[in-house]
Parts: structure tokens; sequence; C-alpha cells
């Protein structure tokens, strides 16, 4: 008699099939091994992991827009909004703070620079300018006229997350003050484009294991292992912060809300194996707002907190600027004194907000503390050029990790969390969709406006009898009258 239970063989090639967290995972180890035995090869895969990151960038912005319009209009309260923006702010503020003090204090016990000996005059350049192109952070005024759009369409084809999520305020707002009985039909318009553009999301995901095998063997194929063994005292100590940080991360998510991190990681790990893979939360923001909605969070707060905490939330690239701003003041000899440490930090709390979407921000930032201070040359900056591609991870997973905690804890205190269905969600029980999801049905006419037959008359278009008159005898009729068609 045949087994029930399929063979090994054919459960793994299903779990392949199925699930897009085997595929990345193997596409990851493959990477790998391509880079390493291949690495001319490898270096050809770059346009793998462009290409599915330029896709996903197209989809980002008019998604931000219509979660974000959405959001305000069903939460119906343009004040809550401010709020939770303002909350968001604060919570981003005191987590990437803490994420400096912390790589500072660790690299201070550490010392993972010590002992170097480096002299600067001998450093290349030249190649932070060419990772940089030449470019510059934008300065607090720049950064702030930067966030308002010049136009509509403009937001939204330099892709400026800022300047989408503004004009998304302002049509919410609009839509708010116009109630739904002038502009009935924006609103359903604006929910169906969401729900198209998740569709495509869904279309571009099966090309995820494509980009990660890619960035991959790109990633092994011009760095190699050997620069593992080489920076070996910086990589464990950024890496050993960042668990630091994780770790406190989910005490504060379970203070606040009561969730697990733990939990969430497992609900996020085919996103969080995919950022990984190709170095950016960029390709997995559209997954994460819909799997952060699914899990309870109230649309404004997920369409406001996660994509604002792109450029103002960046917990990870903290730790690492910290981090290596020390690593190079030791590795050069100087020994920065308190107050300069503390002046690190106030210039990073500033740099780091400015960081996103511009080539070789890192070492942007890096160039202009060391400028600030005026006791480390910039040209050390050069020395962290091995290493940098090795620590996006710990940047990316950092990053993700506390704007989804930014997320939740924002919602909790704002109200806008169902906190019954997020420990369902993470707990892995399936939950039917929220009331607001859920296709409303049609509404059936009343019974009194239910269609007649067309073989009988209405009620109102039947004759009415004429009345009797008093003196008829009993059992007699009046002589009918003559109709009009006799």
């Amino acid at each position: 008699m045949p087994s029930s239970v399929p063979s090994l063989p054919r459960r793994v090639a299903h779990i392949l099939r199925t699930s897009l967290f085997a595929q990345v995972a193997c596409a990851l180890v493959l990477g790998i091994l391509v880079g390493k035995l291949w690495p001319g090869f490898a270096s050809d895969l770059q346009p793998l992991g462009d290409g599915f990151t330029r896709l996903i960038k197209t989809i980002i912005s008019p998604l931000v827009f219509c979660v974000v319009v959405v959001g305000i209009a069903k939460a119906g309260d343009l004040k809550a909004f401010g709020r939770i923006g303002l909350k968001a702010l604060i919570w981003f503020e005191v987590a990437s703070t803490l994420a400096l003090i912390i790589g500072l204090v660790a690299a201070n016990v550490i010392q993972p620079g010590s002992g170097m000996h480096v002299d600067p005059a001998t450093l290349n350049t030249a190649a932070v300018d060419a990772k940089t192109g030449g470019g510059h952070l934008p300065s607090t005024t720049e950064f702030i006229v930067n966030a308002l759009p010049t136009s509509f369409i403009g937001a939204f084809a330099e892709n400026s997350l800022l300047q989408v999520l503004i004009l998304a305020c302002l049509v919410g707002a609009a839509l708010l003050h116009l109630g739904h009985t002038k502009v009935p039909q924006v609103l359903p318009a604006i929910e169906q484009a969401q729900e198209i553009i998740f569709a495509v999301v869904g279309f571009v995901m099966r090309l995820a294991p494509i980009a990660v095998f890619g960035a991959m063997a790109v990633l092994i194929g011009q760095y190699g292992l050997g620069v593992i063994e080489t920076y070996a005292k910086l990589i464990v100590l950024c890496y050993a912060a960042a668990a630091l940080f994780i770790a406190l991360l989910a005490v504060a998510l379970k203070a606040v809300t009561g969730l697990s991190l733990w939990k969430f990681l497992r609900y996020i790990r085919e996103e969080m194996l995919l950022a990984l893979g190709t170095a950016s939360t960029e390709s997995v923001m559209p997954r994460v707002m819909q799997k952060l909605r699914k899990a309870g969070a109230r649309d404004d707060a997920v369409g406001l907190v996660l994509p604002t905490g792109y450029s103002f939330n960046l917990d990870g690239a903290s730790l690492y600027l910290s981090i290596g701003t020390l690593f190079i003041a030791q590795a050069v000899g100087v020994d920065l004194s308190l107050s300069q440490q503390i002046t690190v930090v106030l210039v990073l709390m500033l740099t780091s907000k400015g960081m996103a979407g511009i080539p070789g921000s890192a070492f942007l930032a890096l160039s202009a503390t060391a400028s600030s201070l005026g006791a480390i040359p910039a040209g050390a900056v050069a020395l962290l050029l091995g290493v940098d591609r090795i620590m996006d991870s710990m940047r990316v997973v950092t990053n993700l990790l506390g704007n989804c905690v930014a997320v939740f804890a924002v919602s909790r205190w704002e109200g806008a969390l169902d906190i019954d269905r997020a420990k369902k969600v993470l707990g892995g029980e399936t939950v039917e969709p929220a009331a607001e999801d859920q296709p409303v049905p049609e509404e059936q006419p009343a019974a009194e406006e239910q269609p007649v037959p067309e073989d009988q008359p209405a009620a109102e278009d039947q004759p009415v009898p004429e009345e009797q008159p008093a003196d008829v005898p009993v059992g007699t009729t009046k002589e009918p009258a003559v109709s009009e068609a006799g």
C-alpha cells in the first residue's frame, strides 16, 4: 500500500516552489558560492540586483501616497495625524541618539582601531571621491527646503518620499475638508489604486531570489572573504553593538505594546532575508507596509511613520557612524577627548538625518564629522572603504527593525493599534481581514423598492373601486362606468 506521506524530494520541491523565504535563502547561498568560485563572472551580475531595486522604487512613491491619503480620510481626524507625526519624530530622535551613544561607548571600550598606526598620507582619498560621486550632505536648511515639492509630478518622478508624504497629507486633508459628498469617487479610486499597487508588488517579489543571487555574488566577487579577516575586530564590534541595540528595541516593544520582537522577526522573515540579500530596506518597504497593516497598525500610522523613518530613523547607520568615527581616529593615533566625542554625537545627530538616497552618504557623514572636529584627517575615511559593504547587512537589519518598532510604538501611543489582532497575527493565527479591508456587500433594495412583476400593475396604478352608495341594497352592484377604451 503506497504511503500517504510525500517523499523528501517532493517536500523539498514543494517548499522551494511555495516559500519565498526558502527561495531567497537558496539564492543567498548560491550567490556566495558563485562569487567565491568565479569572481570575474560574478561582477557581471550587478544588473540583477539593480534591476529589482529599480522596479521596487517605482512602486514606493505611489504606494506611500495611497496609504497615507486613505489613512487620513478613514481616520477622519487631521489633528490625530499631526499627533502621530510629532510622536514619531520624538521616537526617532530618542532612538537614533541612543544608537549613537551605544556606538561611542562600545568603540571606547573595545578600541577597534588601536595599534594600527596608519599614516593618512598613504591612503587613497580619490577612492572616497569616487564612492561619493563628488556629492555632499545637505545642510539643515537645504534638507527642509528640499522636502517641499516643487511640482506634483516631480515628487513622484524624483522618488522623493518626504515630498510625496507632504503631498499625501495635503490631499488627505482636502478630502476631509470637502467631505465624501462633494468628491464621492476620489477615495474609492485611490483605494483601488492601492490594491493594484499591492498586486504589482506581488508580481515583482517573484524576482526577489534572482536579485539576491546577483547582489550576493557581486559582493563576494568584488570584496572576497579576506576583508572579514582584516577588519574582524571592527565587524564583530559593529554587529555586537547592533545586537545590543536590537535587544533594547525588543524590551521597548514589549514594554510599550506587549508584543514580541522575536515573533515579529518570524512574521517578516522573508522580507528580512530579502533586505539582507539586496542590502536595501527600500526593496522590502511595500511588503513591510502591507504586513504592518495586517498586524493591526492603522493605515495612517503605517503610511506616515515607516516612510518618514527611512529619512529620520537610521539607527543602524547611526551605530556605524559613531563606531566608524572613533575607529579611524584610533587607527591614525588621534585620542578624542570627551568634549570632542560629544561634538561627534551632535554633528551626527544632524548629518545622519540627510543620508537617505545619497550615494556614499556614510562617507560624506564621516568626512563632515572629521572636518568639524579638526583633529582627524579627512582622508582617513578611506580606511572604511574595504569594510563598508560588509556593514550593509547590520545597517539594513537595524534600520528596518527600528522603523517597524517605531510604527508599533507610535500606533500604540496614539491608540491606532489593534493589540489583540497583532498578537494573533504574530502568533501565526489566521485572522480575518479587518472590517475596513473587507468588500462592502451590495445593499439590498428595501421591500417597497423591489421591482414589480410586469404582468401586475403597481399599487398606485390600479383603479380605485368606486364607493358604493349607501342606499344600494345588499347583493346588487352599481352599473360599471364605461372605460376609456370603450
